[in-house]
């Protein structure tokens, strides 16, 4: 693991995507409003973290990779606050996609004795986040010579589209990039022979176009060869939430690792965990399995915190020998 790391240190990541501010709100509530059948919220403090594609970016600093991250933040007060963390945690960001007039996509959660109670969210329609223009693409192309991967990360808000994807990849392949995607199939995007796709339990029906209720148990084998034969993807790592980790290349399942985690607090962000993990462990020529078990430690850190969280080496090393 130790070797892992190191050779992880030394990479470069760029990471694309729907760049989002978690903001908490924590508190306790004790009586229900008389106003309404609503509980009245003491509110204790307030925190911020970033996510969506930002978390992926975080991720890969904290495991000692470096990030670039490509998405669209307002000028308001919650793009000042995602400049701030980004500075915090040495991601680089270009002025370049910094939008006067668009809101920063915010999430605030309302959080009470470590149960989320609600959750608002602030954000423009998709169109308002798109970022395929000619100026951007170019950017993107020129960056793309200074890292070792880049990671696509979707969270339906309107910065990836086939237009993106396809290009992206299509560059990817000719520098010689490893490319990662965390889809969203419900938006149906183009994708043909990606790197790493790392769909969870349920995306993986979606993306097949299968209903899981018409199973009694998960069907790997037939969900695997599915995907390989629309997607083509090189590496596919499937999780499965308590039930673990699938692996598969080539429509084959590989093998079904067991969850790592001992106690699960909350679950945001564990996916932005996973693909950072196996994208820097791939391309720093782990195996797939190795890549898997090295992502299995990382999420298992992750879920044990509450918020969307980051898992550092010193925490991976510690984990696997509390674990062995």
């Amino acid at each position: 693991m130790k070797q892992l790391l190191e050779k992880i240190s030394k990479l470069k990541v760029l990471v694309i995507g729907d760049i989002i501010l978690d903001h908490y709100i924590w508190g306790d509530a004790w009586r229900i409003s008389p106003e309404a059948p609503v509980p009245v919220v003491g509110v204790e403090n307030d925190t911020y973290t970033a996510g969506g594609a930002a978390n992926v970016a975080l991720n890969i600093n904290s495991m000692g990779a470096r990030s670039e991250l490509c998405g669209v933040i307002g000028q308001d007060s919650a793009g000042e606050n995602l400049l701030k963390i980004f500075k915090e945690h040495s991601v680089h960001f270009n002025e370049h996609f910094i939008m006067p007039n668009k809101l920063s996509i915010l999430k605030t959660r309302v959080i009470v004795r470590g149960q989320q109670l609600c959750r608002l969210d602030r954000e423009e329609s998709a169109k308002y986040y798109n970022i395929y223009n000619e100026k951007s693409i170019k950017l993107i192309e020129e960056k793309l010579d200074e890292y070792d991967a880049v990671i696509i990360s979707d969270y339906a808000k309107g910065v990836v589209s086939n237009e993106l994807i396809e290009k992206i990849h299509s560059l990817s392949l000719g520098k010689n990039v490893f490319t990662a995607l965390d889809p969203k199939p419900s938006r149906k995007l183009k994708h043909n022979g990606i790197g790493l796709l790392t769909p969870n339990k349920k995306e993986s029906f979606e993306l097949c176009g299968l209903s899981a209720e018409d199973y009694e148990s998960y069907p790997a084998e037939e969900i695997c060869s599915l995907i390989w034969e629309k997607y083509k993807p090189r590496n596919l790592v499937i999780t499965l939430g308590s039930e673990g980790m699938l692996i598969s290349k080539e429509g084959k399942v590989l093998k079904i690792i067991p969850t790592y985690a001992q106690e699960v607090f909350d679950v945001s962000g564990a996916g932005d965990t996973v693909i950072s993990a196996l994208t820097i462990a791939l391309t720093a020529e782990a195996t797939m399995e190795e890549a898997a078990h090295f992502a299995n430690i990382a999420a298992g850190v992750v879920v044990g915190k509450i918020g969307t969280a980051t898992v550092s080496p010193k925490e991976i090393l510690q984990y696997e020998q509390n674990h062995e």
